[in-house]
Parts: C-alpha cells; structure tokens; sequence
C-alpha cells in the first residue's frame, strides 16, 4: 500500500516523502507544480502533475495506485494574498479538499492527515494557545484552512474517514543534507527573506511593524524544524492506522522569537551584515502566536529534538547558501 502525498513538490510536503521513503513506506506524489518544484520530489516517489480540483484526474490515480492513506499539503497558503483574493483561496483550498473527500470516499479510502495552521485561531485570548481555545480566523487563509478541518470533520462522522489536523505555527529549517529545502517564488517566509539578504539577493528585510505590544515591538512566532514537523505527521499517521480517533494537534516550539530575534539569530549564523528597515503592518498578522504542542507530546509521543532556533537557522542557510538560486539552479546543471 502506497500513502498519497499531496503538494508533494512543495517545501512541506517534499519534506514529508523524503521522510516517508527513508521509512521504506511507497509513496504517490500529486502536485499541480503552480508552487511546488518537481526538482525536490523524491526521484523514488510515483509522481503525478495534476489539480486536486480535477475530479477525474484524481479518480485516475486512485484507480492506478493502492492507496491506504493520505498526507494533505495542498493549498494556496499566503496571508496577504488570501486578503486580496478570497474566491481563489476558497475555490483551491475547501473546494479542492471537498473534491479529495468525495474521492477518499468513493474509493474508500479511511485515512488523511492535514496540514493546518496556527492561522485558525486568530488573535489568541492568551499564549501558549492550546487546542481548546477559541477559533476565530483574521485571514481569509485561516478561515480556509478552518473550513477544511470542519469539512472532514462531517466527512468523517457520515463515512467512517479518520483524520488527524496538524495546525502548525511557523515552519523553517530544511533537510540536514541540503537535498531539499525552501524556496517560493516570490518569497514570502520570513527565515528564506532574512538568507536572501545575507545572500545579497535582497538590499535589506523590511519589518511589518514595530509597534506591536511585544518587547521590541515586532512579532513574535513560534518556530518549528521541518524534520520535527514531519515527524509528527508520520506519528499521526501511524496513529490512524493503528485505530487513533480524529483529533487535531498544534505543532510547534513552545516558545516565541520576535522578528528582531531572527534577524539577529542569522546575523550570527551566517556572519553577515543583514540590514533592516521598518514598514507597514500587513493585514491579517497578529502580535504572538506561539503553541503549546503538549497534547501532540503526549498522544502521539511526538518528541521535538531541534528546537534551537540556531540550529534553525543554520540548517535554513546551509540549504540556501548552496542553492542561491534554489530549485532553478539544480535545472540549470
């Protein structure tokens, strides 16, 4: 049996085969490529270029591959741009997952993990923000994702599918070994845009605000490694296919570093200068996100082992500092 990774090409979801395949686990990849880079899809992974929104093509694979599970990355993931274009995040996220539901069903297909995000909950009441708090989204990125879980929620009740949500907070890093790593065209991630000015390819990092109620006045998230992140979803899956209840997890670090704190931490790992300026807030952001991932320690048995945010960063560097042009260099060779 094979477990279908979807968004399979993209920074999480590439991540996630590599994992998967070192695991000795068969693994179907679908990615539409529209951010996703086919270079980072494990060359042992069946691939598929296709649209989760194309019904037909999705009942293709399933009738192709034996599937027993699905790993959920695909979506349009962007804060700023979901305020601008709601109907597109609404179309590719919920009504593509809605179109996933129906064909899990059709071909009976009882597990999918998905991925979520902290950007659920809003402007927390209190941090560290545990699953149990209020979900009240501030972006039409959040509301999406809010609607997905609540759409597999009902799916499941009506038709026997097991899902675990994996709401994350601000993913980094990259795979130790440099194979795989981030890169979004444009760039938006804060971590690869701090590299990209170390780099030289940016004159400097603009901060959204500085007169948030935090101790220097920026944001402050909560950073979590991709290869812990992964793990977790591994753990997750493992847990439905050993008869775990549907339920949903925060992933993160326990702890917050501000937006001066990073730019400071790469300024260290990377030896460069780094400038900054000061712009406007951004819609959608609020001033502190950081998780408490205790339930996913204790259910899953998730156990985090690269929490330090320098090791974060230097993994983050060691990808970007040999991939300056990220995916477009390893055609180019």
């Amino acid at each position: 049996m094979s477990v279908l990774v979807l968004g399979g090409a993209g920074y999480i979801g590439s991540h996630a085969v590599y994992q998967l395949i070192d695991q000795g686990e068969e693994v179907v990849v679908i990615d539409n490529l529209q951010t996703g880079h086919q270079e980072a899809v494990h060359p042992n992974a069946q691939f598929y270029q296709g649209d989760i929104r194309d019904a037909a093509f999705l009942h293709n694979v399933f009738a192709q591959e034996s599937i027993d599970a699905v790993i959920h990355f695909a979506a349009n993931s962007l804060v700023g741009e979901s305020m601008e274009k709601p109907l597109e995040y609404f179309d590719n996220n919920v009504y593509g997952t809605q179109v996933l539901l129906k064909a899990m069903v059709e071909h009976k297909i009882k597990h999918v993990v998905f991925s979520s995000t902290a950007a659920t909950y809003g402007e927390p009441e209190s941090v560290p923000i545990t699953e149990m708090m209020r979900t009240e989204p501030t972006s039409t990125y959040g509301e999406t994702k809010l609607t997905m879980e609540k759409l597999m929620k009902w799916t499941a009740q009506a038709h026997g599918i097991s899902f675990v949500s994996l709401r994350y907070f601000n993913v980094a890093g990259a795979r130790e070994t440099a194979e795989i790593g981030e890169d979004h065209q444009p760039e938006t991630h804060l971590i690869p845009i701090i590299l990209q000015a170390a780099l030289g390819q940016r004159n400097q990092v603009t901060i959204f605000g500085d007169d948030y109620d935090t101790p220097d006045g920026t944001c402050i998230r909560d950073y979590v490694h991709i290869e812990d992140l992964i793990e977790a979803h591994l753990l997750a899956l493992n847990y439905l296919r050993t008869g775990g209840d549907s339920n949903i997890f925060n992933l993160g670090s326990n702890q917050g570093f501000s937006v001066k704190e990073m730019i400071e931490t790469a300024r260290t790992v990377t030896g460069k200068e780094i400038p900054a300026v000061i712009g406007e807030r951004r819609a959608g952001d609020p001033s502190i996100l950081i998780a408490s991932s205790d339930k996913a320690m204790q259910v899953l048995g998730w156990n985090p082992r690269r929490t330090l945010i320098e090791q974060i960063m230097a993994d983050a560097w060691n990808w970007h500092s040999k991939h300056s042009s990220g995916y477009r260099k390893v055609v180019e060779k």
